[in-house]
């Protein structure tokens, strides 16, 4: 009966698909490993949820805890995309945590956790080409936890909007638009400036030297 169901406290087949280490090396780092991955994680969850749920499994008291939290990103955006790496100061803590706490709900979502290899910078921000996971590139349910549709579904979806706002403003209902300007100019009133002293005084001297320079005009 011992080996019915397989121990919770061991690491599954979880690897960093960017480790260029061997297996050999990658088993004896994963045999040290303090760090774990976290997985499925909703965006809206915070790091003080995380830190709260599993400081359960921390051991301050035997010189343990969590020595840090850090969370995914969208690699674009910069805002939580669905996973994160819980570091311990002890293996015996992280272990625990992949005993008690995987599998369990945390915003109303079932997390996973695994041994990690160890975080490096440059981890922490999402490998899709959206900037968020790969898991969700190509995710085709609707998932409000993770951002509503997968990023490719949100990317067709926009095109088949685009695409019925074209055919709308081509189709045989369409409305031609325009030529507007030329009516308003046209319904426009032409007003006209009021007579000055100065055009009365203008208006004055031209017919003064027209009389000069034909004075039988004058007579007629």
């Amino acid at each position: 009966m011992a080996h019915v169901v397989s121990t919770l406290d061991q690491p599954s087949n979880y690897k960093d698909s960017q480790s260029r280490l061997e297996r050999a090396k990658q088993q004896e780092l994963l045999s040290k490993s303090t760090t774990l991955y976290i997985g499925n994680l909703s965006f809206y969850t915070t790091e003080e949820q995380i830190y709260e749920l599993f400081s359960k499994c921390a051991s301050p008291e035997d010189g343990g805890g969590i020595k840090r939290i850090i969370m995914g990103l969208d690699r674009n955006t910069r805002t939580p995309c669905g996973f994160c790496f819980v570091e311990y100061y002890t293996q015996a803590e992280a272990l625990a945590s992949m005993k008690h706490v995987s599998g369990t709900k945390l915003d109303e979502r079932i997390i996973r956790c695994d041994l990690d290899l160890g975080y490096k910078e440059g981890r922490q921000f999402g490998r899709g080409k959206s900037g968020g996971q790969v898991r969700d590139e190509h995710r085709q349910d609707y998932d409000p936890g993770r951002g509503g549709w997968g990023a490719q579904a949100q990317l067709d979806r926009r095109r088949e909007v685009e695409e019925r706002y074209n055919d709308m403003l081509d189709g045989p209902g369409a409305v031609a638009s325009g030529g507007g300007e030329w009516k308003e100019t046209e319904a426009r009133p032409t007003l006209k400036r009021a007579r000055s002293p100065e055009d009365e005084a203008d208006g004055a001297r031209l017919v003064h030297r027209a009389r000069i320079e034909d004075p039988e005009a004058e007579r007629m």
